[in-house]
């Protein structure tokens, strides 16, 4: 076959493939109708949604505050929080002292609140229980103060600034409303709250403890046993006092060995009085039998 005829039956193969559609079955579909559909569809929602930000806009301009407090509340119930928020906010000073003040600003807080703005919520609902204190949504909003900050409150590893606040607001509604629906749930928040603040405060005692900072790490050892009696870390701390105060004593200059020996000692019995049973109990015995040869080392008498 010369390269002639090779050419002429390769064109004709091609041909009869893209132009037979029981072999080629896409020659059969037309997409140009749908392609125009999808866009038209699309088109329509761009009108739209100009129509609606040009009317809204015509809004905002507008001096009739009676429509615009109408329109407003319509945002509102329809979940618009955005544009309820744009609206609210020039109404509030218009309306405040009258009637429709306290809705108002109930409507504007619970905006953001939906739009998970909870700074800007808390401080707003704060405001309302300020300006309306005899409200009868005063107890919920004083509730929602606090909540909106627990709901900002970040993982205990981050700044808990916020969490400490937290707990202050709701420990002022548990004050105020000690009888309240929501009085419960903002003991358990609370607890939840402090439990954060312990983590944290744990976690950095441990970062002391590894860098071999041993007096930093007993201070922060000390004071999460004081302000969290209860911590679920207690036996781990006081094991890890005692090791702390050992190591601490050891880096000392001689003038100071004795007192850290000895507070190491003290740490010893007074966990060994509170765990009799515990796990680390062999750690501890060896800890003590070291302390004793170290004492004895230097020539301190023995507690």
């Amino acid at each position: 076959m010369n390269e002639r005829n090779a050419q002429v039956i390769n064109e004709f193969s091609y041909n009869f493939y893209c132009n037979n559609s029981l072999i080629n079955p896409l020659k059969c579909i037309t997409f140009a109708p749908m392609f125009k559909k999808t866009r038209i569809i699309l088109l329509l929602f761009v009108a739209i949604a100009l129509v609606s930000c040009s009317k809204h806009q015509k809004l905002l301009k507008s001096s009739d505050n009676e429509m615009k407090y109408e329109k407003a509340v319509e945002y509102y119930e329809k979940g618009d929080y955005y544009r309820a928020l744009q609206v609210f906010e020039q109404l509030i000073p218009v309306y405040r002292g009258t009637s429709k003040a306290e809705q108002l600003y109930y409507y504007y807080a619970y905006s953001y609140y939906y739009e998970r703005e909870y700074i800007m919520a808390s401080y707003y609902f704060k405001r309302f229980t300020i300006n309306f204190p005899t409200s009868e949504f005063a107890e919920e909003t004083a509730f929602l103060v606090a909540y909106c900050k627990y709901l900002d409150s970040p993982n205990y590893s981050l700044d808990q600034t916020v969490s400490i606040e937290a707990i202050d607001e709701f420990q002022l509604f548990i004050n105020r409303f000690p009888y309240g629906e929501k009085a419960q749930e903002a003991t358990v928040l609370i607890v939840e709250l402090r439990d954060k603040l312990q983590n944290k405060a744990y976690n950095i005692a441990n970062l002391y403890y590894k860098m071999e900072d041993y007096r930093a790490a007993i201070v922060s050892y000390e004071i999460i046993l004081k302000e969290y009696p209860d911590t679920e870390f207690k036996e781990e701390i006081l094991f890890k006092i005692i090791n702390a105060y050992y190591s601490y004593a050891l880096k000392s200059i001689q003038e100071k060995k004795k007192e850290r020996f000895e507070n190491a000692v003290k740490a010893y019995y007074d966990f060994v009085s509170l765990y009799p049973e515990s796990e680390y109990l062999v750690d501890v015995e060896k800890l003590r039998n070291r302390l004793k040869t170290e004492m004895h080392k230097s020539g301190f008498e023995e507690l």
